[in-house]
């Protein structure tokens, strides 16, 4: 890991907080690996604020390219809050398996995760910044 744990900025730690706790009880009856996984790396997470946010690392609205460590696939799609998903436009939910796995690494990043198909190994090949108006 580039930066030794996950990094995220402030104002989307607290978005993250506040949309975990609206989702407390879901979470808690049928809470699926992707989300505890991420749950626990938050707990371990460098919360920066925005001035000092590193511009290689994904947050919300970033916009990702990573790979299989295989070189069999390689993806592109942007990183959203789950009512801004669209599979059509490449905009991934950060709640889903996908967005769960790339939050806060950095551009070089290797990264293993657990996705309903079995343990994959991703590389971040490219992160670039569109931030937007968070709703």
């Amino acid at each position: 890991m580039k930066y030794g744990q996950i990094i995220i900025e402030e104002n989307e730690f607290l978005i993250l907080e506040n949309l975990f706790k609206l989702k407390k009880e879901e979470h808690s009856k049928t809470a699926k690996n992707h989300i505890l996984k991420l749950l626990y790396e938050l707990k371990n997470a460098v919360i920066l604020p925005e001035s000092e946010m590193p511009k290689d690392v994904i947050r919300l609205n970033s916009q990702v390219q990573i790979s299989s460590k295989d070189n069999l696939w390689t993806k592109i799609f942007e990183l959203v809050l789950p009512h801004q998903s669209n599979v059509a436009e490449n905009k991934i939910s950060l709640l889903l398996p996908m967005g769960t796995a790339v939050l806060g690494y950095a551009k070089g990043d290797d990264i293993l995760w657990e996705f309903p198909s079995g343990l994959k190994e991703l590389k971040v090949i490219d992160v670039q910044q569109f931030l937007k108006v968070l709703k």
